[in-house]
């Protein structure tokens, strides 16, 4: 999900054609200043439930969907997290009791329904109880309105790799680093036995009892709540259901957490229905392009080097090929025998053997493994001959890579179904693969048009040349909360981002057709680790050109 130590990451995509639809009755174009249709859409009728309100986990979920013709509604704020302030459990329930009859498709994720959100999961002390009792709303919706197709999805807990006191609790601003300690020894011991005793002994020691106990307590109630969860699969309550696992590694609590549900899955014969693996914030958009295209499709990988699928991941527990392999499935999708077979080319920048954190990296990431004109060549081929086209950029964390961008400017860019390069390598796979899956599902080419530059505006401009340039301005500020320095921070954004974005749109989209209004850049949380560009696209006005 979010971890400083990868670079304090913001999100700055923004409303597409039109904000989401927030709350309300109906189920009209949508809500908000952004709205351009007075008429209701035409396609399927959508609640979702998000993890938490930033613009990958919200916003492009929702311009996904309306790319499409999708009519997407979301909770009311008060029913959604703020940060690490928990949403309004109650809220939520009624807004969806009272909207449930009306929709096709729920995408909830549950976290936010049972414990008010993904980063409040991690924090609050609701005890299990509360949480099953939430959780049972489920197959009361599904009871009164048995033709809901509900799509659910739970963050196995993460262990954070930084100490982190606000998205963690706050004693893991001290003892994260012997918490962490304790997880990968205590799995070390589940897979190995007595050999590794000694081992978890020590790291047990150097960790308070009562800070321990609370903190594995945690994990366990929302372990307990995931294995509900595959309970309602088995009952056909949920038509799918993903457990994905945040900022994971080989070794640690997850790693065990992940095996105890793969064996209660077993049991259940439910498979069919489920996908565990490394992910967490961009499963909305995997989930939206299940539910909105529901066939299998077949997609064309091609990697940036010969080797790309063997490429190590810092924030995964597998190499690159399998977490491709793994994010396919979850969307609804499986890998072609060739690009004239696919519905669409997900086209994938890997590290030549391993991700680094900064760029540019010779040592790990630009080496010989693979040689990055031959890849963009490709891209153009791939376009020219009408192939549908999504790009994901995982080479580096948190931000496109540099040199694929200067050598993608001889692309047209705007021909892509996608592109994404934001947070984890599960997290820009997620993005880029429903992008690709929904594409010939467009019906707003605005819209489709706003999600792309969205994107953009975040992972490129933003993460990999932006954020550096604030934070040097700031003195490298704490990661975690910005205080004082919030103010000078956006005024930093409000001056460095738009004529950015514009120089972007007017290089690859004009002519196209449409027009681009910018809003004011701003942080939405209190860290450089999360901000909005808000950006609009419309179709031009007929008299009004380009």
């Amino acid at each position: 999900m979010t971890e400083p130590d990868r670079e304090p990451q913001p999100n700055l995509t923004g409303a597409c054609s039109a904000g989401p639809e927030s709350g309300g009755a109906g189920w009209g174009s949508g809500a908000g200043p952004d709205v351009r249709e007075s008429q209701p859409l035409p396609g399927p009728r959508v609640l979702l439930v998000p993890p938490d309100t930033r613009p990958p986990t919200l916003d492009l979920p929702v311009g996904l969907g309306r790319m499409t013709g999708a009519r997407v509604r979301v909770p009311p704020p008060e029913a959604l997290p703020d940060f690490f302030t928990p949403g309004d459990t109650g809220t939520l329930a009624a807004w969806l009791r009272s909207g449930a009859g009306d929709a096709d498709v729920l995408v909830v994720c549950l976290e936010t329904l049972c414990l008010g959100g993904m980063i409040p999961a991690r924090r609050v002390s609701d005890p299990l109880a509360g949480a099953l009792e939430r959780l049972a709303l489920l197959r009361e919706l599904k009871a009164t309105n048995p033709a809901l197709r509900i799509s659910a999805f739970g963050v196995i807990v993460r262990v954070a790799h930084d100490n982190d006191p606000h998205e963690e609790k706050a004693y893991y601003g001290e003892w994260g680093r012997e918490l962490r300690a304790y997880s990968t020894a205590f799995d070390r011991h589940a897979r190995h036995g007595e050999a590794e005793r000694a081992g978890l002994d020590a790291a047990r020691a150097a960790v308070p009892s009562d800070i321990l106990a609370d903190w594995v307590g945690t994990r366990e109630r929302n372990r307990t709540l995931h294995l509900a969860a595959l309970d309602l699969l088995a009952e056909g309550v949920l038509s799918h259901l993903c457990l994905t696992l945040d900022d994971t590694t080989p070794y640690g609590l997850a790693a065990f957490d992940r095996r105890l549900l793969e064996a209660r899955a077993d049991e259940l014969g439910v498979w069919d229905r489920l996908d565990v693996y490394p992910g967490a914030d961009e499963v909305p958009c995997a989930l939206l392009a299940r539910a909105l295209r529901p066939e299998e499709v077949p997609v064309w990988v091609r990697f940036s080097g010969l080797g790309g699928a063997g490429a190590e991941l810092l924030y995964e527990d597998r190499p690159a090929g399998e977490l491709v392999r793994a994010h396919l499935r979850a969307a609804g999708c499986r890998l072609a025998d060739s690009p004239q077979e696919a519905a669409f080319v997900l086209a994938v920048n890997t590290p030549g053997t391993r991700q680094a954190h900064r760029q540019p990296d010779f040592a790990a990431v630009d080496t010989p493994h693979r040689h990055l004109p031959a890849f963009v060549d490709a891209l153009r081929a791939d376009l020219r001959a009408g192939r549908v086209v999504s790009v994901a950029d995982i080479a580096y964390p948190n931000g496109a890579e540099r040199r694929l961008w200067t050598l993608m400017q001889t692309l047209p860019l705007a021909d892509l179904a996608g592109f994404s390069a934001w947070n984890t390598a599960g997290n820009t796979l997620g993005s880029a693969v429903a992008f690709g899956k929904l594409a010939p599902l467009v019906t707003d080419r605005a819209a489709q048009a706003g999600a792309l530059l969205s994107r953009i505006a975040d992972d490129v401009l933003y993460q990999a040349e932006v954020r550096t340039l604030i934070r040097e301005r700031l003195g490298s500020p704490s990661p975690f909360d910005l205080g004082a320095q919030r103010a000078e921070a956006e005024s930093a954004l409000q001056e460095l981002m738009p004529p950015r974005v514009q120089t972007v749109w007017d290089a690859h989209f004009v002519g196209r057709g449409l027009r681009l209004e910018l809003g004011t850049p701003h942080l939405a949380w209190p860290r450089l680790f999360t901000g909005v560009v808000p950006l609009t696209v419309t179709d031009a006005e007929p008299s009004s050109g380009s």
